[in-house]
């Protein structure tokens, strides 16, 4: 016998978050200088050393910090 209640599928939340080309450009140009960060969580200083299109790799003394660029609130060369 076939189940007589039917319940659809429930889609998942899907969070999506843009990728701003302009902040992306900007790190860009910075790569090899050394600059500070502000993000939601803190604040961070270093030197980029690789842009992707969702995050920023930092480097200071020896220690990657790889920051997801949704998470960066402004930006300053050093």
């Amino acid at each position: 016998m076939a189940n007589s209640h039917y319940v659809p599928h429930m889609p998942h939340n899907i969070v999506v978050h843009p990728v701003d080309h302009c902040v992306v450009e900007s790190l860009m140009s910075l790569v090899g200088k050394v600059v500070i960060l502000e993000t939601t969580r803190g604040r961070l200083d270093g030197c980029v050393v690789a842009v992707k299109h969702d995050h920023v790799v930092l480097e200071e003394r020896n220690r990657k910090f790889f920051v997801r660029i949704a998470e960066i609130v402004w930006i300053m060369p050093d």
